[in-house]
């Protein structure tokens, strides 16, 4: 049985295999390790709990309540079936905020003037007008702190909506 002989290549030095080229064709590419953090800041914020769809449960069951409720004509089901839902789209926007994957400031600003101006009126007893320059003071404070927050999260970005970054 005859054995074939395999040759081996001898490597060239680093002179002939072209290495002024390869300099030029490497400073013309732009740097890889940018665009590998640009895209993960593109990818949306895994759920802290991992492939388990509870937010969308969380709607289901929202939905089923609300429709429930309005079949029954009860507003306490109707009330449970808004929150139950505004809540897990307000979990989505705070997770997508603070991983400066999307800006949603005023979205989170303006549930802490609703949540300041329901609680000082339904349990504080003030008058209306007091809670709400007390929200307005507080939908301040939360806007210029989240947009400065969403600035550290997202590299330097004020808003990223969609294809529109500034």
């Amino acid at each position: 049985m005859a054995k074939s002989k395999r040759r081996k290549r001898r490597r060239r030095p680093a002179a002939e295999q072209g290495q002024p080229q390869r300099a030029a064709r490497a400073e013309r590419r732009p740097p890889v390790e940018p665009a590998r953090r640009s895209a993960a800041r593109d990818q949306r914020p895994a759920a802290p709990w991992g492939s388990f769809p509870l937010q969308e449960l969380t709607v289901l069951v929202g939905l089923v309540i609300l429709i429930v409720g309005f079949v029954g004509s009860n507003p306490v089901a109707i009330g449970v079936g808004v929150v139950l839902g505004s809540l897990a789209g307000l979990e989505l926007s705070v997770r997508e905020h603070l991983a400066g994957y999307r800006s949603h400031t005023f979205l989170l600003s303006g549930t802490a003037f609703v949540i300041t101006v329901g609680a000082l009126f339904y349990l504080g007893g003030l008058v209306l007008l007091i809670c709400l320059i007390a929200g307005a003071a507080v939908f301040v404070l939360a806007f210029l702190g989240l947009r400065n927050l969403f600035r550290r999260a997202s590299g330097g970005l004020t808003f990223k909506v969609g294809g529109l970054r500034g």
